[in-house]
């Protein structure tokens, strides 16, 4: 599908999955506006605008803002998040509502305020930022499962009430993807059990049955076709690229 003139946004595009996606859209014509908290070191600043997406005025400003420029909002990529290593034990409730504010209410409410938009088009696609956690539990992640779990009810139940509308909604489901957000985690898992990072990289390859992390590209290549009329008659699917993952 040609996405020439088509005017996406996306969620935390300035790294990792987002960015790979952004990437791939703006290559492939489409107009990507990133909503992130500070714009890619580097990079033309004309299509990015600040937003914290734990703020909700200003997911709905942001939102606003790039109506106004462009009459129109086609894609929604919910995608920024971030991720927590520790059991429930360890969370403290700064960080439980941080963790929640961000992967939970921030998609909420950028969807919530897109809506109105697309309803008015007559047409729209939106993918969250799911999880393989999103189907499977993983050990010191009860945080971060919980709202990759939500996001799997919130993507079913959305694209059920949105359908009438020609707005569809699905979830892409990444495994372990080599991003800055893995990279945090194995930090996190190296210094608080004195691992070796190179081989918790080494033992995360092992347990994927392909034998390797996935590469953000890969990632963004399923959220286009999410997006696209390619996958027209697909709505509330949980996607999983995770090279195996959940069906072991």
């Amino acid at each position: 599908m040609s996405f020439q003139s088509k005017i996406a946004v996306i969620t935390g595009a300035g790294s990792g999955i987002g960015k790979a996606t952004r990437e791939l859209l703006a290559a492939r014509g489409c107009r990507v506006y990133n909503l992130d908290l500070a714009p890619p070191e580097g990079e033309p600043t004309d299509l990015f605008t600040a937003c914290d997406v734990r703020n909700k005025q200003q997911i709905r400003a942001a939102i606003a803002e790039v109506h106004a420029r462009e009459g129109r909002i086609d894609f929604l990529f919910a995608n920024a998040g971030i991720h927590l290593f520790a059991t429930m034990e360890e969370t403290t409730d700064e960080e439980l509502e941080n963790v929640v504010a961000t992967n939970l209410f921030g998609p909420f409410y950028t969807v919530q305020a897109v809506v109105p938009i697309m309803k008015a088009q007559g047409k729209g696609s939106i993918v969250f930022m799911g999880s393989d956690q999103t189907f499977v539990g993983k050990a010191s992640s009860s945080v971060y499962g919980l709202t990759k779990g939500a996001i799997g009810q919130l993507t079913k139940s959305t694209a059920i009430d949105l359908a009438p509308f020609g707005i569809r909604v699905n979830c892409i489901c990444p495994g372990t993807i080599n991003t800055p957000l893995i990279d945090k985690a194995v930090a996190r898992f190296s210094a608080l059990y004195g691992a070796d990072p190179a081989q918790v990289y080494k033992d995360l390859d092992t347990i994927q049955p392909l034998g390797r992390l996935g590469k953000p590209e890969e990632i963004a290549a399923s959220v286009l076709f999410l997006l696209s009329d390619e996958s027209a008659f697909t709505t509330g699917s949980l996607f999983a690229v995770d090279g195996g993952y959940v069906c072991q």
